[in-house]
């Protein structure tokens, strides 16, 4: 039978703690251990210093003199004592702390320096780490010299402050580099052991001044320098995903930056392929999508929705019944309009950006809840996800309610489906940039509010929105906040498994006409979704893969989560910039570099 005194908290059970708290306070090894600790205190303070420096010399004396005497019993258990190996290393690591033997010794100047180079050539030894040296070299083609091409920051040649850009080598460990390539010298570096010594004339160029800016950005494309011929060095170079946070060291190299990735372990710099270089890659790649027929023409009209999976048909949602997605019909003038697409400076306007500047945001207590925005071509299923979600969690999620200028219907009401307003309001609205999205269908107009959106945040949930990208920048604001995902189709290979039994709305002739996907509907969505993400990929904080939608819905729930819960939001630059009252308020983040 359980008694009552071994319930937690009982008086009891905090006597029975207070007793073994007593015992373990009067343990006698207890005391002994501040004893040894106090005397060592005292021991470090007085800063003792050793009385014989070379002790192993001493005891091989010793055991000079020991011999003569060795048919004594005591002199033999000495001499055995003293001769076993443990002993020896004790002695031998004395005498290397007494004379601080532990420390890395710079080795002599060459004899080979003459006075008059002294000036103008400097030795450098640096002790050789598994950590790299952190420089790149090159070969100068006007003087066929190896020179310093760049000093990685953070690496072991930064940290030294010896070796700097433009720096001509002139011998590594004695050995000349004269008429010697660049990938002759990697081996000559690769054999040292212990240290590396080189002999260097300095550069003549001003040194580069370290900048008190920090700058940083996210990667909008996934980059591996083992894939990429065109690096200089491809271990000085730094891996990196989409979405990765990178600090930029410097700048000043117009093809290779430096940059260290945040929240990592590594503080090194590697280098990166600039935005210029990058984007001239891209551009003379001719993304696939500019060269398929445009096959859209767009108009606005609602939309019950893209693909019905049949996992949430039949549940109505206020706010959830229309949404106001671009369409398409078909169109006579591909060939054209695609031609005079890339002729008006494709690399301009379609070309997929690289990275986009942002700055660290640390999230208030009083701050409301991101925006939400899920952006993506008709039928990958983004009305899908935005419903799954609202179903998932109510409490959290939210959506607003749309507004008309068509008449309310007898099982409608006013701020659940809609909000019915005249026509001379909403057109006062257009006029004075209240809608994020608007247009009209069957001479009604159709609209989302930035109020909408404001009532939805205001009640302190997350307001979901489904958006053409081409509208974002209504409400790519610091007052929103809004966190983009976009939602992209798998391969045509996929996308014809997983749709293979979907339907949509087909608004070619009769806009209740529900028809099966085809070939042509495949390539028209990977077709927009190329587009979307050329044009607009810099406003994109994720991009999820709707090849199976459960997957899809896991992996976004998953990441809003993330989001969420994050003390630190890295947001684009611009949104402060626009916003000089918040600027004040983020404690001088921009200060001296915007």
């Amino acid at each position: 039978m359980l008694s009552s005194a071994s319930t937690p908290g009982s008086r009891a059970d905090q006597e029975e703690h207070y007793r073994f708290l007593h015992s373990m306070l009067m343990e006698k090894k207890l005391h002994m251990l501040f004893k040894i600790y106090e005397r060592l205190r005292r021991f470090v303070k007085r800063a003792p210093v050793p009385v014989e420096e070379r002790a192993s010399s001493l005891a091989s004396h010793f055991l000079e003199d020991l011999v003569q005497h060795e048919w004594r019993e005591e002199v033999k258990e000495l001499l055995a004592l003293f001769s076993k190996p443990h002993f020896k290393s004790l002695l031998y690591v004395h005498d290397a702390v007494a004379q601080r033997d532990y420390e890395p010794t710079l080795p002599p100047i060459p004899d080979c320096v003459t006075d008059d180079e002294d000036d103008s050539v400097k030795i450098v030894s640096l002790v050789k780490t598994k950590e790299p040296l952190g420089a790149t070299i090159k070969r100068d083609e006007s003087t066929g010299a190896i020179v310093v091409a760049r000093v990685l920051r953070g690496g072991a040649a930064d940290k030294s402050g010896l070796i700097h850009e433009g720096d001509e080598l002139k011998e590594v460990n004695g050995v000349s580099l004269e008429r010697r390539k660049p990938k002759e010298v990697i081996p000559l570096l690769a054999r040292s052991e212990g240290d590396v010594t080189f002999t260097i004339v300095p550069a003549s160029s001003k040194q580069d001044v370290a900048s008190n800016k920090k700058l940083f950005v996210r990667a909008l494309f996934d980059y591996d320098p083992n894939e990429d011929p065109a690096v200089p060095c491809k271990d000085a170079a730094i891996a990196f995903k989409r979405g990765d946070i990178l600090q930029i060291a410097t700048m000043e190299d117009d093809a290779w930056w430096q940059a260290c990735p945040v929240g990592g372990d590594n503080t090194r710099a590697g280098l990166i392929p600039s935005q210029p270089l990058q984007e001239r890659r891209v551009a003379l790649q001719r993304p696939k999508a500019l060269f398929q027929p445009e096959q859209v023409k767009a108009t606005v009209f609602p939309v019950e929705e893209d693909v019905d999976y049949g996992a949430i048909t039949g549940i109505h949602i206020a706010g959830l019944r229309k949404s106001f997605r671009l369409g398409k019909k078909s169109s006579r003038v591909k060939e054209a309009a695609c031609s005079r697409r890339w002729s008006s400076g494709v690399h301009d306007s379609v070309c997929p950006p690289t990275y986009v500047e942002v700055i660290p945001y640390h999230k208030d207590p009083k701050d409301r809840h991101r925006l939400v925005v899920l952006v993506g071509p008709s039928g990958v299923g983004v009305n899908e996800l935005k419903q799954r979600l609202l179903i998932s969690d109510s409490d959290l999620y939210g959506v607003t309610v749309p507004y008309t200028t068509r008449e309310k219907r007898s099982q409608e009401t006013e701020g659940l489906d809609y909000h019915f307003v005249s026509v001379l309001k909403f057109e006062e609205d257009i006029l004075n940039h209240r809608f994020i999205d608007y247009g009209r269908y069957r001479g009604h107009y159709y609209g989302t509010s930035l109020d909408s959106v404001r009532r939805v945040m205001a009640e302190g949930k997350v307001c979901l929105l489904d958006l053409n990208p081409s509208k974002l920048k209504r409400i790519y604001t610091l007052e929103f906040k809004p966190y983009v995902v976009f939602v992209k189709p798998p391969r045509a290979e996929e996308l014809r498994l997983s749709r293979r039994r979907a339907k949509f709305l087909s608004d070619e002739e009769d806009s209740n006409q529900v028809r099966m996907f085809s070939e042509e509907d495949f390539e028209d969505m990977i077709y927009s979704a190329q587009t979307m993400e050329a044009q607009h990929g810099h406003m994109f904080d994720e991009v999820i893969v709707n090849g199976d939608f459960a997957t899809a819905f896991r992996e976004l729930k998953a990441d809003l989560r993330r989001v969420e819960e994050a003390e630190v939001r890295w947001i684009p630059a611009e949104w402060l910039r626009l916003s000089p009252v918040m600027a004040r308020r983020s404690c001088g983040l921009l200060a001296g570099w915007i």
